[in-house]
Formats: C-alpha cells, structure tokens, sequence
C-alpha cells in the first residue's frame, strides 16, 4: 500500500486501478463517497490491497456499454478469493483534453486506454488524428500535463482535466451516446442479503463444464426451466487447454429462492469446479434503462 495511506484505517479505503481521475475514481467517489479512494496500478493490486486487508473494497470495470468486457478481469477471477457485494453502472462522458494554448485542429494523435480509445474510435478517424495506446485514460492525462505536446490529445475525463490542469477541446467525445461501464465491487467478506421479493437480485458464479456433449446445454436448461434471467454469460479458456472451459454467469435471482436451488441442482451435475461470487440487488440502473 502506498505510505501516503499507511496510517489510514483499511475500513476506510477503496481501492481502484488507474491514476487519480480514471473513471473508476469517479465510480468510487460517486458510489463510497465517505470512502477514501486509493488508486492502484492494476486491477490485481486493487483487489490484492482487499486480499492483504489494506482496503475493505475494491471498484472493478468489468465491461463497457460500447466496446464490451474488460477481458482482463475475468481471468483474474478464478485467482481471487473476493467475493462481489454489488454492481454500479457509471455513465462515461469521453473528453478529448489537449494542453492549453491547443486547439483542435493541432491534434494528430490521441492517446488513452485502448478501452476508451475503441468507445471513440469514429471521433478519431473523423479528425484523421494516430491512435496511441496508453495504460490509463488519467494516466494519458497525466503524462500530457508533463510532456505539454501541443500535438497530443488524450481522452478522459473531465475530472482528469481539471486535477491535471489541461484543457477540453471537445466534451462527449465517446461514438455513441449513453456510452456506460459496469463496476463490480469486490470485498473479503460476503453477508448474503435478506431476501425481499420487491427487489430484484443478481446472483454471479464461475464454473467449469465437463467435457462431455451439449454439456453448457445441458447445465443452463434448469435455469431456463425454472425461470431464471441469464443476465451475461462469458467464456474464456483454463489453463491454455482447448478442452476445459471455464465460465462466468449473471442470473437475475437470490440464491436462496427455490428456483434457483433447483437450477443450481441441475448445473452440478453437468458441472464441475463451481464458485458462487455472491448474491446483491441489482443497480437502480438496469431498471432505468427497462423504461
């Protein structure tokens, strides 16, 4: 943990990867206000500060409205013994930010985040400007701030613009309108909800099919016998084996409920290595966008 925060009580910290003014900062801020937020740099120092008890949680970006997972972190999932206690979607407002005394028309290349850089990637062509491809959207901030390129023009956020005292050429750079990333937020510990059945639950886990015929077939059919939502269902290879797969699943369901003990009955026996992540109420922002 950086000395800064040494003498802070880890229950007070969240910890996020990026440079201060990354948009998981500005999840953190918006979500755990009363939380100090710590940046890291990877998303496996962010959740290792929770593993060592150096932070009580940790804001992970999981996918992005426009370009999709963030492939990273679910190979990451099976190393980590964290657990998920909630999901928070964040609006993402792109900036391209040049350094003052800049203009529009004097930027031939954008730097960022290769996340952010695809979410803008028409903007881009349209000013005929060089993708490069930065570790950070407020990292590429930052690294402006110090080179002062009048060429240069990084995407990030308006936070990032005003901490690193550089200049917006263009607000909502981002190609499509409503651009959005799901946050997962990871703690040591998880304390089951009490169910509710006015609320809706999202329950997520991993688990590793046998290799055996239409076995994935197989082991959703008792989520779709008994009515439960598939949310998202990501796969992704063990090992570097082309024989095993593991999977990553959202269900729109408390564990507890019947249903869902009998869907989870059913994928046992087609499956093996299964790991529930946890149980938490759904962000108020999937049933905006039901609207």
């Amino acid at each position: 943990m950086p000395t800064i925060y040494s003498s802070l009580n880890s229950a007070s910290i969240v910890a996020y990867q990026g440079e201060p003014g990354a948009y998981s900062h500005l999840a953190c801020k918006h979500t755990f206000p009363n939380l100090t937020s710590v940046h890291c740099a990877t998303f496996v120092d962010a959740m290792q500060m929770v593993e060592k008890g150096e932070a009580t949680l940790a804001m992970i970006p999981v996918e992005n409205s426009t370009a999709g997972r963030v492939e990273e972190i679910y190979r990451e999932l099976k190393k980590t013994q964290l657990y998920v206690i909630k999901e928070h979607f964040e609006p993402v407002n792109h900036c391209l930010i040049g350094c003052h005394g800049s203009e529009l028309s004097d930027i031939k290349k954008i730097g960022s985040h290769p996340q952010a850089l695809a979410q803008c990637d028409n903007n881009i062509k349209s000013l005929g400007a060089k993708n490069v491809a930065m570790y950070d959207t407020a990292g590429a901030a930052k690294f402006l701030s110090e080179s002062q390129d009048a060429n240069l023009g990084v995407i990030s956020s308006e936070l990032a613009a005003e901490l690193y005292n550089l200049k917006i050429l263009q607000s909502e750079f981002n190609d499509t309108k409503g651009n959005t990333t799901r946050f997962l937020v990871f703690a040591k510990q998880h304390k089951l909800p009490i169910f509710d059945p006015t609320k809706t639950y999202i329950t997520s886990f991993m688990f590793r099919v046998r290799n055996v015929p239409a076995a994935l077939y197989k082991a959703m059919g008792g989520f779709a016998t008994n009515g439960i939502n598939l949310l998202k269902l990501e796969s992704y290879m063990v090992n570097g084996h082309f024989t095993a797969t593991q999977f990553y699943i959202d269900v729109e369901s408390h564990f507890q409920t019947p249903e869902m003990q009998l869907a989870l009955e059913e994928l046992r026996f087609f499956s093996e290595d299964i790991r529930m992540l946890g149980t938490y109420l759904a962000d108020d922002y999937r049933s905006i966008k039901k609207l």
